[in-house]
């Protein structure tokens, strides 16, 4: 294949991804209008893990083994999926959907902030620090506490907390889980699959109202499900594997533009000058944050690569030495550091 089309099959792969992940918050705003929260969770973690387990095994993968490998993912399932997800559901009975995504571009400014707190982001460069700073500014001038009409509710507040659980998540994941000799497909199903448990287990505290499963209900749970969170779950990481991160990157800056776009087009929400010039100021912040001294890379594993590596794996899968620096391990920082949702 030459590379005139594999640069356009890349950035095919990027727009659908951008549409995907940027209406994720609009499928939400449709599910809310007859299922819970917790409702909506619940059926976006069971149904995307089917779809991506029945995946898994036709192409003839299996769900990782092991002890030490599902306790990573119980806890990456936690604070990549089961909380975020949940937490944005809250989020967003009181928060257009529109805002919802401009909210989710903070989660790499969080990522900083969470490498800072740890210890892990030495010697940060004052481009990069000037990026963070612009990025919580922007953020701030969202939220517009200053004013008895900002958005400075407990919903925005929900909202900002799965972005910053994002960040928990993929540092954690980069860690424990991405380069260990397990294929993606294998991971990101068995993810949603511990999700899914988790989520039923917290059901009986907010997730046994009754439901109006109405016809735009019932298509808005399902693309959710199918196209937002398992699809766009494992296309992330075959773009990374395929076209690298920095080409990936582009999705970061268009998933809260889309998010906006659809809101208002679709759901007929407004949208202030402030709003908008504060998801510029954020987006830009977020870009600055993403310049880094440039370092020797190496080509990311295919999933037949991947496959090869699980076979030698077996139970001690989850066991390896941390990744390199840049591997696989940015396809999972991908939907926090590119505002997943």
């Amino acid at each position: 294949m030459n590379s005139g089309t594999r640069s356009l099959r890349g950035g095919v792969r990027v727009a659908v991804l951008a549409l995907l992940w940027g209406s994720t918050f609009l499928w939400i705003e449709l599910a809310l209008r007859g299922l819970s929260p917790l409702q909506v969770t619940f059926v976006r973690c069971l149904l995307g893990a089917l779809v991506l387990t029945v995946a898994c095994y036709a192409s003839g993968r299996r769900l990782p083994r092991g002890r030490t490998v599902w306790h990573h993912i119980v806890v990456a399932a936690f604070f990549c999926n089961a909380l975020p997800f949940a937490l944005f559901s809250l989020g967003q009975q009181t928060v257009d959907s529109g805002l919802a995504g401009v909210l989710n571009a903070t989660t790499p400014l969080w990522s900083i902030a969470l490498g800072l707190a740890l210890g892990s982001e030495r010697g940060l460069r004052p481009v990069r620090l000037t990026g963070l700073l612009l990025g919580f500014a922007g953020t701030i001038l969202i939220l517009a506490p200053w004013q008895s009409a900002g958005a400075t509710g407990w919903g925005a507040l929900a909202i900002l907390g799965a972005a910053a659980s994002y960040a928990v998540a993929f540092t954690y994941m980069g860690r424990t889980l991405v380069r260990r000799g397990t294929p993606t497909i294998s991971l990101s199903a068995a993810q949603l699959v511990a999700a899914s448990g988790l989520t039923a287990v917290a059901l009986p505290v907010g997730g046994l109202e009754s439901i109006d499963p109405g016809p735009v209900v019932v298509v808005a749970a399902l693309v959710l499900s199918v196209f937002c969170t398992a699809i766009t779950f494992h296309l992330t990481y075959r773009i990374i594997n395929d076209e690298g991160a920095t080409n990936a990157a582009v999705v970061g800056y268009l998933l809260p533009v889309v998010s906006v776009l659809l809101g208002a087009i679709v759901l007929g929400e407004g949208l202030s000058v402030r709003v908008v010039l504060g998801m510029a100021v954020v987006l830009v912040g977020v870009g600055m944050t993403r310049r880094k001294a440039p370092t020797t890379t190496t080509p990311a594993p295919t999933d037949e690569e991947e496959a090869a590596g699980e076979e030698g794996q077996g139970e001690a899968v989850g066991d390896s030495s941390a990744p390199p620096e840049d591997t696989p391990v940015k396809a999972t920082r991908l939907p926090a550091l590119e505002n997943a949702g």
